[in-house]
Formats: structure tokens, sequence, C-alpha cells
């Protein structure tokens, strides 16, 4: 096996096809795990959509030097195929970067492949709302919201087109996980940087 890098192309059919979410994220950089000839997995990094979450991970002034691994997908998921491809993609990475990814309890994740390719703990994400409309519950929050992208007030253009089928739901938690990237120096400099406090991983953490 081995992992190089893929396009937008290669990576549809996993991000689209494959993964819950169904949708694309901002991606920098993509990489795909292939067995011979065959592309069964595909993991990708880019910008955080959050302008606060990228603050809020080691401060403004490494705002710049944060990505997220944001997909990964794999088309047979065999054993060990994930921390291959995750640990392979790291080292390809440019230096001096914090990678921070989640594991999504609702979807029953939690983070094992991280902990494998050596990511640290660092407890769940914050508490938030998502969008919701009645009878369009598999849909992501931001999916909805991108329907009134442009529009000033979004949040009351939905109210006036969705009536009381428009509500808040309480975001499902996620388990958030840290990898530096870098030489020795760089990576003691970032991760003394690092706002989240390194914890012990309880899979029962659900507060």
């Amino acid at each position: 096996m081995k992992v190089t890098s893929v396009n937008r192309a290669e990576c549809e059919p996993f991000i689209i096809g494959i993964h819950y979410a169904h949708r694309w994220p901002s991606i920098s950089y993509s990489y795909g795990l292939f067995d011979e000839n065959e592309l069964i997995g595909v993991v990708t990094y880019g910008t955080p959509p959050s302008a606060m979450l990228k603050r809020g991970v080691a401060g403004d002034e490494n705002k710049s030097n944060v990505l997220e691994l944001n997909r990964l997908c794999l088309k047979y998921n065999r054993k060990n195929e994930a921390s291959r491809l995750i640990a392979a993609s790291l080292k390809k990475l440019p230096k001096g970067k914090i990678i921070i990814s989640f594991a999504d309890m609702s979807q029953g994740h939690n983070g094992c492949v991280y902990r494998a390719s050596n990511f640290t703990y660092h407890g769940l994400s914050a508490k938030r709302t998502d969008w919701k409309v009645k009878g369009k519950e598999h849909l992501h929050g931001q999916t909805i919201a991108d329907e009134f992208r442009g529009v000033k007030n979004r949040a009351q253009a939905m109210r006036d087109k969705y009536g009381d089928d428009f509500y808040l739901a309480p975001r499902p938690r996620k388990h958030r996980y840290i990898f530096v990237t870098g030489s020795k120096a760089q990576k003691k400099q970032l991760t003394a940087a690092i706002k989240y406090k390194k914890q012990a991983f309880n899979k029962d953490n659900k507060q």
C-alpha cells in the first residue's frame, strides 16, 4: 500500500458518497491510500470553518498554522488502513502546523484511530446549537444555512420561510484531538501554545 496526493475528482466518491456528512469541507491538502492501483481511502486537511476555532486552538499568533483533519473515508475500512493513511499523510503536511480533528459521538466515533496515530486528546468540543428544520433533520446545519448564503440576517430569513418548522437543537459534542508537525523545536513551541488542556481519554465523557 502507498499514500500519495489525490485530486478533488478522486476524493468525490469518498467525501460525497461515503462520509456521513455528504458535503465538501474546505480542503487544502488531500491524500489517498492505494492498494496496488485501487484507491481505497482518502484523508483531507483544510482551514477550520470557524475563525473562533482557529484563534482558540493556540491564540491569534498561531491561527494561520491551524489545519483541521476534516474528512477520513475508507472504502473497506479494514484493520490498520485508517491509521496507516493518517500517519503517512501527516508526514507529507507542511512543518509547523497544528492539526485538529474531531470524533463525532453521535456517529459512534470516539477517535481510537487518532490515538493510534499519536494525536493527543484535549477533551470535548464546546456546547453549541445547530439550525434545524422539521422534516430536514438529516441535513447538516451548515447545509441549511447555505440556502441563505449572502443574506444579512440568515436566522430571520430562516424563520420567515419555515416558521415554526425552524428551530435550534443542541449540537452533539465531539472528542477533540491534536497533532503537531515539524521539528522538535517547532513541536515544543506550538505544543506550549495550545490552549485546550491535554487530558486522559475517557470514552464515557459526555459532559
